[in-house]
């Protein structure tokens, strides 16, 4: 058994029992299990409130394999960071013929890699900050002589800000490249960029409208993003027609560039001139009660359970065939 990936075969689902039965998978065992978790439980709650015949399922727990034996007919993918939004997961429902829920492998791998997003979007015109891999205490720094302070430091592949640290002294810089090293094997450091942070979401290749997040926080890390109740969303973002119709298109650019598919959501800052400069592309985003796709799929008209449910639709373009001989 293999999956066909094919984009004709996505459509709108009337009837719950249309999906068979659905696996949630949440938790695992990356960083964002927490959040994962969270997100998860709520997208759990929502399908069966839409009647469909959903499950929970925790790959830390529950091998993989179970999916087949246990007659799932399809996974809505909420494992957030490494194993789950790297194309791992993906990869391994591949090879077991359960159709899933957003990027598939190659999507996701690249996707989660902020390095090789930023280089595949600045090939098809998407502009992000400049940028130094930091390999060891030589290249922090060349990066302090090439990008100035303040700057970032981020690892690779992780997701909700977890490893970031900015550095604001030359004295800073080898904690903060370690702290990164400590939770990813790649890591750089980038320009600090002082403008507006904004956000897009894709569905169905559809753009929602953008938010614009302000934070008391030096950045949006995962305290603000998770735990603190006075960062602020606005959406509508307060840009013009013609900025917001740029920055929609530019998501979709970077979406299109690593390949992704589905539901994801892209993120950027505007430079001191208002120019948006990606800062990374997530192919399966936070679902929990502070995440932005809900905010911004409410702002367009679309619920929880019906994003959750057109979501789930997204499963529908990776079709089991038997593997020929």
């Amino acid at each position: 058994m293999r999956l066909s990936y094919e984009p004709a075969q996505m459509r709108r689902v009337t009837e719950p029992k249309d999906f068979g039965r659905v696996a949630v998978l949440f938790g695992g065992t990356s960083p964002e299990r927490e959040v994962s978790l969270k997100s998860g439980a709520a997208v759990l709650e929502a399908l069966k409130r839409r009647s469909v015949d959903a499950h929970a399922f925790d790959p830390r727990d529950t091998a993989l394999g179970e999916l087949q034996a246990r007659g799932y007919a399809r996974v809505w993918n909420a494992l957030h960071g490494p194993g789950g939004e790297d194309g791992t997961l993906q990869g391994a429902l591949e090879m077991l013929g359960v159709p899933y829920t957003g990027s598939g492998v190659l999507g996701s791998a690249l996707g989660m890699d902020k390095l090789r997003t930023k280089r595949l979007a600045a090939a098809v015109g998407v502009l992000s900050a400049e940028s130094v891999v930091l390999r060891n205490a030589a290249d922090c720094d060349a990066a302090l002589a090439r990008l100035g302070l303040p700057l970032i430091v981020k690892p690779a592949t992780q997701g909700s800000s977890i490893g970031m640290s900015k550095v604001t002294e030359g004295a800073q810089m080898r904690a903060a490249w370690e702290a990164a090293a400590a939770v990813d094997d790649v890591v750089f450091a980038e320009a600090w960029i002082t403008g507006a942070e904004y956000t897009v979401a894709v569905l169905h290749r559809r753009v929602l409208p953008a938010i614009r997040i302000e934070t008391p926080k030096t950045f949006y890390d995962y305290e603000a993003k998770y735990l603190r109740d006075d960062t602020k969303y606005h959406c509508p973002a307060g840009l013009s027609a013609p900025a917001e119709a740029h920055m929609a298109a530019l998501a979709l650019a970077a979406f299109d560039s690593v390949g992704a598919s589905g539901w994801g959501r892209v993120d950027f800052m505007a430079d001191q001139a208002g120019r948006p400069l990606l800062l990374e592309l997530n192919t399966v985003p936070g679902m929990t009660d502070h995440s932005l796709v809900p905010m911004a799929a409410r702002a367009a008209g679309i619920d929880f359970e019906e994003l959750c449910w057109q979501v789930l639709e997204t499963s529908l373009a990776r079709t089991p065939v038997e593997a020929r001989e």
